[in-house]
């Protein structure tokens, strides 16, 4: 936790209790369900929920907007974003239910109303848009812009917010992927936000609708 404030130090204290929290939450449910590899779980502030804030050290988003997190696993990005992003509304999906009851749990616990979980694929949602979609390590960047490009509204950027898009944290030499993937991403370098080892050669991509 206290990397987290290290590098934020505006949170109000239900956010901090919120973020505190967690650890606890994630441990106590990760024994009875996996969701985080044992290796990352003493690690869970580093590996998971700082990893997951690159995204807002990087972007704002506007009250009340809607963002989708594809693929969300044990709930990251989508929980830290949450809790950081208090006027905004997200939706997790992911195919595999029993992550899902991990969410709905921890997000219970801690009193994020701000949330909402399907179990689905991410190709079938027909029924509803989103101002962004945001992902962490769940499939190629072509893919990710294939599923959301569909559900993504059309919002133009501001000077205090981007144009819909996709966001995404990925890792490693990506120059075959963004090649493949037929959209050119900016890219901004996680350790360039958060100059911690763990982060050098992760990076957050962003497609703009």
């Amino acid at each position: 936790m206290d990397l987290i404030e290290k590098y934020f130090s505006d949170f109000t204290p239900r956010q901090l209790d919120q973020f505190r929290a967690l650890e606890d939450l994630y441990k106590d449910w990760n024994s009875k369900i996996n969701v985080i590899s044992r290796k990352d779980i003493d690690h869970l502030y580093e590996n998971h929920v700082l990893h997951s804030l690159a995204i807002a050290a990087a972007f704002s988003f506007p009250p009340g907007a809607r963002i989708i997190d594809i693929g969300t696993g044990g709930g990251f990005p989508g929980i830290p974003l949450a809790i950081f992003f208090p006027e905004v509304e997200f939706l997790l999906a992911d195919s595999i239910n029993k992550k899902l009851t991990v969410v709905k749990e921890v997000a219970a616990a801690i009193g994020l109303d701000n949330i909402s979980t399907r179990h689905t694929r991410v190709e079938e949602i027909r029924d509803r848009k989103f101002d962004y979609a945001v992902s962490r390590a769940v499939a190629p960047l072509k893919d990710l812009w294939n599923w959301s490009r569909p559900i993504l509204l059309k919002r133009p950027s501001t000077e205090e917010y981007p144009a819909s898009g996709l966001i995404c944290l990925k890792g490693g030499d990506l120059a075959r992927e963004i090649s493949e993937s037929g959209v050119k991403p900016s890219l901004i370098e996680v350790f360039d936000l958060f100059p911690e080892e763990y982060y050098r050669e992760k990076y957050l991509l962003y497609v703009h609708r």
